[in-house]
């Protein structure tokens, strides 16, 4: 766990409900939810990479994006994007199609073979979630989604706020 010292050495940190030991209560969760995840991945019918899934998600979230947006979404260099789907195609998770009015563009997409290991891969980490969460009383549930809200909305509102590491140089 994320968290090198005993639950009694709070006290000595500061408050309980103040931002730092929050913080670190929530990575330990942060840490439990990503294994889970991973557990969730490679007990699925097809085990993929970190960077197969992503790419995999990435496509599927966007139709049709070109060697070039999956790179930039993935932050990874063209070689390794370019590697990446060899990997999936060869796998018969994604197909490469050439542009109908770009003749130098390739565009790519997921097979159907593809979207069924997302939706398989999703389907294992719901079930997973709502086993952890079926162990909650309901009203647990309930500040953990309002929470959950309110950090992403405070997230949201910062991204906005704050120029991008790569938007600096």
């Amino acid at each position: 766990m994320t968290r090198l010292v005993g639950p009694r050495d709070d006290d000595a940190q500061g408050p309980g409900d103040g931002p730092e030991a929050i913080a670190r209560d929530i990575a330990d969760a942060v840490e439990s939810l990503a294994n889970l995840w991973a557990l969730s991945t490679q007990e699925a019918a097809l085990r993929l990479s970190l960077h197969q899934l992503r790419a995999l998600r990435a496509l599927g979230a966007a139709s049709e994006l070109n060697l070039t947006a999956l790179a930039e979404r993935l932050d990874i260099g063209l070689p390794t994007a370019s590697r990446l789907c060899d990997r999936l195609e060869a796998a018969g998770l994604l197909e490469r199609a050439l542009h109908p009015h770009k003749r130098r563009e390739v565009r790519l997409s997921l097979t159907p073979q593809g979207l069924d290991v997302l939706r398989e891969i999703a389907a294992r980490r719901a079930r997973a979630l709502a086993v952890a969460l079926g162990a909650m009383e309901p009203d647990e549930r309930v500040a953990l989604s309002r929470g959950m809200k309110a950090f992403l909305a405070a997230q949201a509102a910062q991204q906005e706020v704050l120029p991008r590491a790569s938007d600096a140089d």
